[in-house]
């Protein structure tokens, strides 16, 4: 009895050795492709805003395929999978290429395109209002309004959209928090969108009041 209960525990122990460090080889592998794809998608980002979306594009392809590799390392450990730095660097790729696609213009990419899950494409989504509200401003810094509006309906259908989701955090990873951020976000840029409107329109009677009186 005494011999089997040993023989049994080694087993245990042995199985335990070779499954936790296989899981931590996976996972020391899949923690540094999470950051770096959270660092291209940053530059992703900046170059979008330049308007060099053939860089912007390279970048976001190249975190592509660290997610790819990132799902063969992680197939057979799911716990690993759903520990939370994956789902940050999906959000933060997701947020990049949405952008990308709101300022070239190209196709919208929706979550069966891009091979995410719901809750970090709906975070990512949310978090690309705040860089949309960067770009209404620099384009009124330029006075350029061609696409302003557009882009605030882009938002304004992004809140719409987030507030909807009304499930526990748990399940939609804080969700409401990025759902009270895009909020106030879109709320301070109609606000600041509108101003300059009105100031546009009130140059533009001025000049034509100056130019009936000379």
């Amino acid at each position: 009895m005494k011999e089997n209960i040993y023989q049994a525990l080694m087993e245990v122990g042995a199985q335990t050795q070779d499954l936790l460090s296989k899981k931590q080889a996976a996972r020391e592998l899949t923690l540094p492709l999470s950051r770096k794809i959270i660092q291209f998608s940053a530059n992703s980002i900046r170059y979008s805003h330049r308007g060099e979306f053939k860089e912007a594009r390279r970048l976001i392809n190249e975190a592509s395929k660290m997610l790819e590799e990132i799902y063969r390392q992680l197939d057979v450990y799911k716990e690993i999978f759903f520990a939370g730095f994956l789902q940050d660097s999906q959000k933060e790729y997701v947020e990049a290429i949405v952008f990308l696609a709101f300022a070239e213009g190209t196709k919208f990419p929706k979550p069966k395109d891009l091979g995410i899950d719901l809750p970090p494409y709906l975070n990512g989504l949310g978090e690309s209002v705040g860089e949309l509200r960067r770009y209404i401003l620099d384009a009124l810094r330029r006075d350029d309004l061609s696409r302003c509006e557009e882009l605030l309906g882009i938002m304004d259908e992004i809140y719409s959209l987030l507030v909807t989701v009304d499930y526990p955090d748990a399940l939609t990873r804080g969700l409401r928090r990025t759902t009270d951020m895009v909020r106030g976000i879109l709320e301070r840029t109609r606000g600041d969108l509108t101003m300059s409107f009105r100031q546009r329109e009130l140059e533009s009677k001025l000049t034509a009041l100056e130019n009936q009186t000379k």
